[in-house]
């Protein structure tokens, strides 16, 4: 943390048409921002300005529009390198979100390398995005999934991984940030534990990429994924960063147009990384909206909107402790912000409906993550943060989660 902190979140939110009068939307207080984050102007117009004078496909055209069009996906892809501190940007991949990147590296990695017998090890916190492809590919190869278990107050013991790792295990996969608990996971001290034994670690980078700075040389992980949609950018558009090794060694993950070089009845030449993995017409529109979303994090300051949001976390934890009956879930006070929570004996659903009548919106249900809902004991409230989130904001979450208790007959006190 430094001592230069400063951030209006007001100012912030009116970069964001969501947030501004109009006929046709409530004015809501938006705390689902785990699931999506809003679109700034910036992100809407370099996506709309693209569309009305740039279209053109890239890669192919012999013509003005193509060659402006291939120079601007390009610049997304070096932006993305950028921002992440990749070595080239011939280390980014474009993919359409979180799951299709994870699910590449799991269909063209894993059934290269990982054969009968060999592990995989996943955490209980797990999303959907970072479990399921691993389990299909365990079953596919006749590998063995190894579970790393949390701990009661939602955090893993890395004494656990070591009891875990064995000669046989190929792959760690972690999420940076846990979508429910809100857990920060130590990725580099995971990444060099895998090494150690001889694994390659993933990590899922969805809910840190726009709270926190990433510099994947720092963390040294193998493979890592993100979605635009969760970073102030557009749904569509997601990036898996792998180290140029891997990307040279692993086969496609789809075959068609402009991910080959040559080809022959007898012979097919890939294309070199990352085209190889980017089978088809890219989103290249999606591509450009990413890249003004990065320039428009930076533009703030990841210090500064990580300290933002550190601040506003810490004060929704004390704030949420104040409601009578209200059990949150994961780790205190060390996390992101990220709240899942239940309400006495009131149904999540319910608990989210009457929050929608007061203006507030929140999600519930398992997070695409049921392993650990089921740890848990079933569905969750969740309010999630974001920089144009503020004091004000978690005072309202309060107040109407107080009106929750009145309506089903819980006394406030």
């Amino acid at each position: 943390m430094t001592a230069t902190y400063r951030l209006n979140a007001d100012e912030i939110r009116k970069q964001f048409p969501f947030f501004q009068p109009h006929p046709e939307m409530r004015s809501v207080i938006y705390l689902d921002n785990a699931a999506t984050t809003q679109k700034p102007y910036a992100v809407i117009e370099a996506v709309s300005n693209f569309w009305a004078h740039h279209n053109a496909n890239v890669h192919r055209g012999g013509h003005g529009a193509g060659a402006r069009a291939s120079e601007m996906y390009e610049a997304a892809r070096t932006r993305v390198a950028q921002f992440l501190n990749a070595t080239e940007p011939a280390e980014i991949v474009f993919t359409r979100g979180t799951t299709e990147a994870i699910n590449l590296v799991a269909s063209s990695w894993g059934e290269t390398f990982v054969q009968t017998g060999d592990e995989i090890i996943v955490t209980e916190m797990e999303h959907h995005a970072n479990l399921l492809p691993w389990v299909r590919l365990a079953e596919k190869r006749g590998a063995r999934l190894k579970v790393w278990r949390i701990t009661d107050d939602g955090r893993l013991d890395l004494a656990d991984l070591d009891r875990l790792l064995t000669e046989r295990t190929r792959l760690v996969a972690v999420s940076h940030v846990s979508n429910v608990l809100g857990t920060v996971n130590p990725v580099d001290e995971i990444c060099q534990r895998a090494h150690a034994a001889g694994a390659l670690c993933l990590v899922d980078a969805a809910q840190s990429v726009a709270h926190m700075p990433l510099d994947v040389q720092a963390i040294d992980c193998d493979f890592l994924a993100f979605s635009g949609h969760k970073a102030y950018g557009p749904t569509g558009i997601g990036v898996l960063y792998a180290k140029r090794a891997w990307l040279e060694t692993m086969p496609p993950y789809h075959v068609g147009g402009g991910m080959v070089q040559t080809v022959r009845w007898e012979r097919l030449v890939w294309a070199e990384p990352p085209a190889k993995f980017e089978a088809g017409t890219p989103p290249i529109g999606e591509a450009i909206g990413l890249h003004a979303a990065l320039d428009f994090i930076d533009g703030i300051g990841r210090d500064t909107l990580e300290q933002h949001e550190h601040k506003l976390t810490q004060y929704a934890l004390r704030r949420l402790q104040e409601v009578p009956d209200l059990r949150l879930y994961g780790p205190l006070p060390d996390r992101a912000g990220i709240f899942a929570f239940t309400l006495g004996e009131i149904h999540p659903h319910d608990i989210a409906t009457v929050l929608d009548t007061h203006e507030v919106a929140i999600r519930s249900g398992l997070h695409c993550a049921h392993p650990l809902g089921e740890r848990l004991g079933g569905a969750t409230a969740r309010a999630s943060l974001a920089i144009y989130n503020d004091t004000h904001h978690i005072d309202a979450l309060i107040d109407a989660l107080h009106a929750v208790r009145r309506l089903f007959g819980l006394a406030r006190t």
